[in-house]
């Protein structure tokens, strides 16, 4: 039965990355891999996860590529800072992993919160994400925006939700159209500075299903350092 790691990248989430990390409390190990952060993340991420590292940002699929390759595990659940996974989700993921896969990853339905009800109707649903995945297979490719996993020989599909809290309201919405339309003008002009980590903490997320929020002062970890917090059991998902 293949063991599972859930990684995650985060800068500046401390609203949001307890219940991310509570989501995937049932999971054999949780990596966080956080760039720089000038918040509560780093202390937020070692209440919950057994591997923290802190390094600088080098982009979304680089880092989902380093977290991957400093997980125990070679099967990998990618997982945001804003997203849940569901009971049903992680049941499913648990029963696929009992016996070796049959593809060496994923697609996931992805559901979106987004004003005051979950949307399953136009062009939101399904979101489908391809996040499980074996890493000796698949891998992240994409720079500063639209990073994917490419998977040798294709996806398989799941059936259940990964919940997103994307957007707070409309103009949280259409900040973060601008800034993923500036990530996208560093990708055909690398020389502009909108992919910076600084960039990245200008387009904070407040999560609109973030019932916890730690605000405590983080312990200091020097770039590159990894962090060993053991086996903790997380709190009770609710």
């Amino acid at each position: 039965m293949p063991k599972l790691s859930v990684t995650v990248i985060a800068r500046n989430e401390a609203s949001c990355l307890a219940e991310a990390l509570t989501s995937a409390a049932w999971a054999d190990e949780i990596v966080v891999v956080d760039a720089e952060s000038t918040d509560d993340t780093v202390a937020v991420a070692r209440q919950h996860a057994h591997t923290v590292v802190v390094r600088p940002w080098t982009g979304y699929g680089d880092q989902k590529n380093h977290a991957a390759s400093i997980a125990s595990h070679d099967w990998i659940l990618s997982l945001d800072a804003d997203e849940r996974i569901t009971p049903a989700l992680a049941g499913e993921i648990h029963a696929l992993l009992a016996t070796e896969p049959t593809r060496k990853g994923y697609r996931v339905p992805r559901v979106a919160y987004h004003l005051g009800r979950w949307v399953r109707t136009t062009d939101f649903y399904p979101d489908y994400q391809t996040r499980l995945y074996d890493r000796r297979s698949a891998r992240w490719t994409g720079l500063y925006v639209h990073e994917s996993v490419s998977v040798d020989g294709g996806p398989g599909q799941l059936a259940n939700e990964l919940q997103h809290y994307s957007y707070r309201d409309l103009s949280d919405h259409l900040d973060r159209i601008n800034h993923y339309s500036s990530l996208a003008a560093r990708h055909t002009n690398p020389a502009s500075p909108s992919g910076s980590a600084a960039a990245i903490s200008s387009n904070r997320r407040v999560c609109s299903g973030n019932t916890s929020s730690r605000r405590r002062k983080p312990t200091s970890t020097p770039p590159g350092s990894r962090t060993s917090v053991g086996n903790p059991k997380p709190p009770a998902h609710s």
